[in-house]
This record gives structure tokens, sequence and C-alpha cells, in this order.
């Protein structure tokens, strides 16, 4: 058997992640990565690069993903953590 190119795999992961939320605000999404992960949920930022390379008008929000099987937990998660705190 051959082995799988990364991109592969890359692929194949975000294919079966679920969106969580858009955001410009690096400290939110660094928060929120931080209290899924101790929530046993792994995530993954996308568009970080493009949102970097478009400056601070904000036209291109960074998108925090899951697996598809966590979304509905992590939703709710953040949902709870997010009501506590206002």
């Amino acid at each position: 058997m051959g082995r799988v190119k990364p991109a592969a795999v890359s692929i194949t992961l975000v294919r079966e992640m679920k969106e969580l939320t858009r955001s410009n605000d690096i400290v939110f999404l660094s928060w929120a990565r931080t209290y899924l992960a101790d929530s046993g949920i792994a995530t993954l930022v996308l568009d970080n690069h493009t949102s970097m390379m478009e400056g601070s008008i904000g036209a291109i929000q960074r998108r925090l993903m899951v697996a598809d099987r966590d979304h509905e937990r992590a939703v709710a998660l953040l949902r709870d953590a997010t009501e506590r705190s206002a």
C-alpha cells in the first residue's frame, strides 16, 4: 500500500468538519480553541493566512471548524460559556 499524502488527509478532514463560527477577533478564536480543546474537541482555523494578507479591513474572516460529530456539543459549549460571561 502507498502512503497517503498529507494534503489528501487534510482535504478529507475538512470534508468531515463543520464551520462553528467566523471571526476576525483572534483573541476570541484563541479562547474558543483553548476552551474546546479543554473539553476534548479538536479545532481547525481556516483562512487564517488569507485574512492576515488582506489587511485590517476585515473582509475575510477566519473560520473555526470542528469535526462533524462534535459540532452540536461545541455549539452548546460556546453558547453556554458566552452567555455566562455576558
